[in-house]
């Protein structure tokens, strides 16, 4: 009796020792793959209206740009460089403990004014693109009124697409490249909103 007893108890080890290696090989992957390849996201505000909604859940690839190693101010190399236009998610520079996501106006070494809602990026107009088709306001330091800004080496100025009412490059500067979490890709949900981001 007592050696059926102690097969049952091996058994059921046995049982939950495999769960657990499950649950901790489907951990360290999740993690691997939010680290590295992707990361959803949900849209907290509407600083990006009508781009992005409120409840917007948005999937964020990390390989194109070249995602960060955890714990540490390392890049992997990506494929390309962010670009006027992208929607971009980041590390809100300030504080460095939310993430942010904004559209990326102006890179390194250019100059950003806001002229009658328009951007100018080194003295000229933006013409092409979603940046075009969007009224920008004069507000905060780096975007007031006749204000030209450049950009650091380095470093990425950002504004979101509902000006009137987005918190962004033009109130806190800039935000450094090793703050860039990736490019959103596109709206996953709710099923309704499903597209590609532009």
């Amino acid at each position: 009796m007592a050696q059926v007893d102690e097969q049952k108890k091996q058994g059921w080890k046995a049982v939950v020792w495999e769960w657990a290696e499950s649950i901790i090989v489907a951990f360290v992957l999740a993690m691997v793959i939010r680290a590295f390849l992707v990361e959803p996201f949900k849209i907290p505000s509407g600083s990006m209206r009508m781009t992005l909604i409120e409840g917007d859940r948005l999937f964020v690839p990390k390989v194109e740009y070249g995602p960060l190693v955890p714990f540490t101010k390392y890049r992997l190399p990506g494929f390309v460089k962010p670009k006027r236009g992208d929607v971009i998610v980041f590390k809100y520079p300030v504080t460095r403990d939310k993430d942010f996501i904004k559209r990326l106006i102006a890179v390194g070494g250019e100059t950003v004014q806001i002229v009658d809602g328009k951007v100018l990026i080194n003295g000229k107009a933006v013409t092409e693109g979603s940046i075009a088709n969007i009224h920008y306001y004069n507000m905060g330091m780096y975007g007031a009124e006749g204000r030209v800004t450049t950009v650091p080496p380095g470093n990425y100025f950002v504004m979101g697409d509902n000006s009137a009412a987005s918190h962004d490059s033009r109130f806190w500067g800039f935000v450094p490249e090793a703050l860039v979490v990736g490019k959103a890709e596109c709206i996953f949900w709710p099923l309704n909103r499903i597209r590609w981001i532009k």
